[in-house]
């Protein structure tokens, strides 16, 4: 099979417009999301879920949406009662796509329209080019009627075969209080009560459904390999993060029974013993699954699984270069034959690539399939044809404008869906990739936001607005973020550094272990360097520097501003769900192994470490005025860590100081008036305490 060109034409319909909109918080509420796209069988029709905003509902949902590739289907919305569909896969026939939804009828106590999750089939006949295309009042048809919901589900083509997963609660007696804990059965326990998973096989032509696996324990993700005669689990022995992200492994269940693949090179002879297992796929003979293991601090790697001889095989694919880095979290694995494909990233853009086993060992570094300067975000791979190239859709953004749905062929890329024409009249930064240099002569990268009318040699205001992680980093694309201050403070007139500190993605191996034992160190001087580089490029008003972040941004933005030797004066400060005490952050928080990897040990083993790193012990060097926020019902950075910080700054301290709880919200803020106040807030805020300093 050969593969896509490495060169790509952008084919584009866009007219140019003059851009006259001055974008304000509010147009964040405008733009419209591509979470994610799926190829047809033939390759004909592309299916993808688009995510907006309801004001009145306070949340963005996806619906379903369909289009054809040369264009003799525009896009056509299929869903229309915002049920936000996910997981779409096409049926073998390529007559209908399978989801999963949530569908709520006004007095329904019963599934499927009580609002609980459930699988769901959408069927096309109306959108062929040849019958009708009056899509109003077709509804999709409920393939699963589950009490109390289903938890994920997949759909194997080649058996026509939909499986899915439920979730019960398991009780165990180990030490002897089962029935204790079942009287009083309304209070939280600590253990002894546990979530567990079944697997369930549906025939779609019999409607018959059985229970194939029960092995109590909980399955966070499944994939079915195309004949439905295996299937992947990732398991833990509950849904606890602490089980999953240290003790999860990959079952395959197949002959009826389930077994484990060795999993010593993802877990005994891996970088760390804790990591997270993601993004099941199968290859089209089903003789091998593939998926990534994901760590804080240390590189994300592809596991193969293959069957030889009647057994599985587990092993670690080597990359070429150390530079070379597969994305983490949130990478899509799509099998095309025996090829597999996946996104990597570098210097602040990514990429699909692809690894052939025909062709090396190794993960190739060399093929590029979506061009320069792109970031992808979701992409799917079309069916093999023997005579052929492979077919891609991939959702792509770079520094011109906002991601758009595009389609791959050998003679070029073609721009399928433009979700934000409304975007083409706003006033937008420039955004590009910088370097500079760190006390220790390592070379740090992040990207620079400037205002629309910025001019060369003008000194602007400066934010440094910190990406959370650490192990992941800022994108060097048009992106609208309210969680860190991306667009909304460029198009305010303020420039905008994104520093990828030491700990980030894309800068190679080395850049990313540094920061292990060196947190609240080589992180803060990475960027006190980016900070004095556009000081000294003439971009950036040394008197008038703010700095801000969600997570662990927000646990830098507390480091920042702690610090008693900092050659940066800071004159404002954003701290979103930041951690302030590294203990608290170990005792509370749902990942404790992120604290344990990055102090290399536990509190008792390293108590120095942990203090080191807590912006706790030097609260009493600020003086830069702090606007703090979180969510109330975040687990991640719970909300202490953010009360301690108001109490020590506005109690003891008299800094100006603001704390923004946002009730119920988890660690990321979901409704649309939370993220709007955040906008709002650091705004005003930054233009309080970033007033023009008299000289």
């Amino acid at each position: 099979m050969r593969t896509l060109l490495i060169a790509l034409v952008v084919i584009s319909s866009a007219v140019a417009q003059e851009r006259t909109h001055v974008v304000t918080p509010g147009d964040y509420f405008s733009l419209n999301t591509i979470t994610e796209a799926a190829i047809s069988p033939d390759g004909k029709h592309v299916a993808y879920a688009l995510a907006t905003w309801d004001k009145n509902e306070e949340t963005r949902k996806t619906d379903v949406w369909i289009v054809a590739y040369n264009g003799s289907i525009s896009a056509r919305r299929l869903t229309f009662d915002r049920a936000n569909e996910r997981q779409l896969k096409w049926s073998a026939d390529g007559d209908a796509i399978y989801c999963l939804g949530n569908r709520k009828r006004a007095a329904e106590t019963k599934p499927p329209y009580d609002g609980t999750t459930q699988v769901w089939k959408i069927k096309l006949a109306r959108v062929l080019p040849d019958v009708p295309a009056d899509l109003e009042g077709r509804e999709p048809v409920a393939v699963t009627r589950e009490p109390g919901g289903v938890s994920a589900f997949d759909y194997a083509p080649l058996a026509d075969v939909v499986f899915f997963t439920k979730d019960r609660t398991q009780s165990d007696d180990e030490d002897g209080f089962a029935k204790l804990r079942a009287t009083y059965d309304k209070v939280e326990y600590g253990h002894g009560v546990r979530k567990v998973s079944e697997l369930h096989r549906l025939d779609v032509r019999s409607w018959q459904t059985e229970k194939i696996a029960d092995e109590k324990r909980f399955i966070r993700e499944f994939a079915a390999s195309p004949d439905g005669k295996r299937v992947a689990m990732i398991s833990a022995f509950d849904d606890t993060v602490v089980k999953s992200e240290g003790e999860s492994r990959v079952d395959v269940w197949e002959a009826g029974k389930v077994v484990t693949p060795p999993t010593e090179p993802y877990r005994a002879k891996a970088a760390t013993p804790y990591a997270w297992l993601d993004n099941l796929a199968w290859s089209a003979d089903g003789q091998h699954y593939a998926f990534t293991e994901i760590h804080d601090g240390y590189p994300a790697e592809i596991v193969i699984g293959s069957r030889k001889e009647n057994t599985w095989q587990t092993s670690v694919l080597p990359r070429k270069s150390h530079r070379f880095e597969v994305r983490g979290y949130g990478t899509p694995l799509r099998w095309h034959g025996n090829n597999l494909y996946f996104i990597t990233e570098q210097s602040a853009v990514n990429d699909i690539k692809v690894w052939s086993p025909k062709v090396t060992s190794q993960l190739g570094a060399d093929n590029t399939l979506c061009g320069p300067g792109a970031v992808v975000y979701a992409f799917d791979i079309g069916p093999v044809h023997a005579d052929t190239h492979a077919e891609m859709v991939a959702v792509r953004g770079d520094a011109n404008g906002f991601p758009v749905l595009t389609y791959a062929t050998s003679k070029g890329r073609q721009t399928l869906v433009d979700p934000n024409p409304h975007t083409r009249t706003w006033k937008l930064p420039s955004i590009k990739h910088v370097t500079w240099k760190a006390p220790d002569g390592s070379t740090v990268g992040g990207v620079l936001e400037l205002p629309p009318t910025y001019q060369k040699g003008e000194k602007l205001p400066l934010v440094v607005a910190i990406h959370g992680g650490p192990t992941t980093s800022t994108k060097a694309d048009l992106s609208f973020d309210p969680h860190n201050g991306r667009l909304y403070f460029a198009t305010a007139g303020y420039a905008v550094l994104l520093p990828n500190y030491r700990g980030s993605t894309g800068y190679g191996d080395k850049f990313l272990t540094d920061l292990i034992g060196n947190e609240n160190d080589l992180d803060v001087k990475d960027i006190w360097a980016g900070v004095e580089h556009l000081v000294k490029e003439g971009i950036a008003d040394s008197d008038r520097v703010a700095c801000m972040g969600w997570s662990n941004g927000g646990f830098l933005t507390n480091c920042l501003i702690t610090h008693k030797d900092s050659p940066v004066k800071f004159r404002a400060a954003s701290s979103g769900a930041g951690i302030l005490d590294t203990v608290a952050e170990w005792g509370f928080n749902d990942e404790p192994a992120y604290a344990m990897v990055f102090k290399k040990g536990l509190p008792w083993e390293q108590p120095d470490l942990y203090r080191k790193t807590s912006p706790l012990y030097g609260l009493g060097n600020v003086t830069t005025p702090t606007l703090i926020h979180v969510g109330g019902g975040d687990e991640r950075c719970p909300p202490g860590h953010s009360r301690m910080l108001f109490r020590g700054l506005r109690e003891y301290k008299k800094i100006p100081t603001e704390l923004v709880v946002y009730t119920g919200e988890p660690h990321g803020l979901s409704k649309m008036s939370n993220r709007r106040a955040k906008m709002e807030w650091d705004l005003a805020w930054f233009e309080k305490y970033l007033k023009p300093v008299e000289k």
